[in-house]
């Protein structure tokens, strides 16, 4: 309760976040779940004993700390700055971060291709 209670203090808009979380029972009580609601936010919870669930996510979580984060901790001068960080990531890894696994492609390419049958 109290977290949630200071970000809702702190960030009072956050229509269209999603809220992803493993099946805790903190997670799934009800004041959690209503004030979510009430600030226009999506739960999304993982299933029950599977771990896979987490997995993309952890791993997505994992690679974006080493490569935008640890080091640079001391370079964002506010909470806002951190933000834009994240979010240009988000858009670097999206749209111009090639791997392997994706043939060698940004995975939004990728994944047009693929729908394509390339």
């Amino acid at each position: 309760k109290d977290m949630l209670d200071k970000a809702f203090a702190k960030f009072p808009k956050l229509t269209g976040l999603i809220m992803h979380s493993d099946q805790g029972w903190q997670y799934q009580h009800a004041y959690y779940r209503t004030e979510l609601e009430k600030h226009g936010i999506t739960q999304s919870m993982s299933r029950k004993g599977n771990c896979h669930d987490n997995g993309i996510m952890e791993s997505f979580f994992g690679r974006m700390k080493n490569e935008m984060f640890y080091g640079h901790e001391q370079e964002f001068k506010s909470f806002e700055e951190f933000v834009t960080a994240v979010d240009d990531y988000i858009d670097y890894y999206n749209n111009r971060r090639i791997q392997k696994k994706t043939n060698w492609m940004p995975p939004v390419q990728y994944r047009i291709a693929s729908s394509c049958g390339a």
